[in-house]
């Protein structure tokens, strides 16, 4: 097989294809969780299955054409007259091969396979949910109390071209979801807007994210290491720059991040809490709060897109009440693709950002708004 595909390679350098063949390859990638292994059985066994079957009926097609040719003197036959025992015979026959081959042997494989998928609650030793936003993933560890967002963290430089390209262009996150091997995992997963798909080539596993519903499947990745993918159902204009990364490693490494998840929210509110920020410090942090989470609809000169969605340069919102202003970003706006930052951002990130918004491009209201005014705002709603 690997002498095969170094000579079709060698023949599309030859044409002049080059280097965008180089990484081709013929299989799935390597599994690593028991679903990948299992679906990599079937796929195998039915490919085996079908390709004896097509080069079969291609070798009795070859041989009746050779054999009964006309140059040979062959007369075609008349079939005329009341049906036989033998025609019938021809005719149900691989009627019912086909019956058992497909039942017996492709669907009790199948079923074994769905099966195994579908047992979600069995043995689990942790739960994660997953819900899908536009465009970002958040996870959240229930039986921990640990909460985060996972956004594409790939330069806009290298999106637009303006920079070489990193090796896994597209697929870095700022925050990539971290589990422990060797461990059955039970993930949940649903949406906060349209239908989004969580997607491990390498666990063998994709789930739809439905708005409304929660949706189930698990793994068990049996090697450490970093694995990625992708959101797989079309989501909108950013749907390409919705990444899934997955740290697997060791129990204690994983046990060790978790309690850094769980410090991190306290720490950050008795920061914020305990030093106002000053306006330079607070458009800072709320441009890079702004890039991660707005800059895909409302877009770096704040000018939004027409249409779609709307500018910030001069807005009302981000001219007139703060108080307004700080309740969109919190709530978001219903019936719209404004959601809600409330659960997924910090009060010193939405404070952050509210300040910059307020202060970038040709807005300069001079508003410094602070965690705490946000936290206080989150109360009286």
């Amino acid at each position: 097989m690997q002498g095969v595909k170094k000579l079709v390679l060698g023949v599309f350098a030859a044409l002049g294809f080059g280097s965008s063949w180089a990484a081709y390859n013929w299989s799935f990638p390597t599994p690593v969780t028991p679903i990948a292994h299992e679906t990599l059985h079937v796929h195998n066994l039915f490919m085996v299955i079908a390709l004896t079957l097509f080069f079969g009926v291609l070798a009795l097609m070859l041989y009746s054409f050779w054999t009964h040719r006309k140059s040979r003197g062959q007369v075609a036959s008349t079939f005329t007259g009341p049906t036989t025992r033998k025609q019938w015979l021809f005719t149900l026959a691989p009627f019912a091969f086909l019956l058992i081959l497909d039942y017996g042997v492709f669907g009790i494989p199948a079923f074994h396979a769905v099966k195994m998928y579908e047992n979600t609650k069995e043995d689990a030793e942790l739960v994660v949910k997953v819900t899908g936003n536009q465009w970002f993933w958040q996870y959240e560890f229930p039986a921990q109390g640990v909460k985060f967002t996972s956004r594409l963290s790939t330069p806009r430089e290298q999106i637009l071209n303006q920079a070489p390209k990193d090796e896994h262009y597209l697929l870095e996150v700022d925050n990539p979801l971290v589990l422990p091997v060797g461990k059955k995992i039970r993930f949940i997963t649903t949406s906060n807007d349209v239908i989004h798909s969580w997607w491990v080539p390498a666990f063998g596993v994709k789930r739809d994210a439905v708005p409304g519903f929660l949706r189930e499947f698990w793994a068990k990745v049996d090697t450490e290491g970093t694995y990625r993918g992708q959101c797989s159902e079309l989501c909108g204009k950013e749907h390409g720059f919705m990444p899934v990364v997955v740290n697997v490693v060791s129990e204690q490494e994983f046990n060790a991040w978790l309690a850094s998840k769980k410090a991190a929210p306290a720490a950050t509110a008795a920061g914020a809490s305990d030093k106002p920020l000053t306006l330079d410090e607070a458009r800072a942090h709320g441009e890079k709060v702004f890039a991660a989470n707005c800059v895909a609809c409302h877009q770096a000169t704040g000018k939004g897109i027409p249409g779609s969605f709307p500018a910030l340069d001069g807005s009302k919102v981000a001219t007139g009440p703060v108080d307004v202003h700080i309740q969109t970003v919190l709530n978001g706006r219903p019936n719209t693709a404004m959601v809600a930052f409330g659960k997924m951002l910090s009060d010193a990130d939405i404070a952050a950002v509210v300040t910059y918004e307020r202060n970038a491009w040709g807005n300069k209201t001079g508003d410094v708004v602070q965690a705490a005014k946000v936290a206080e705002l989150k109360k009286a709603h």
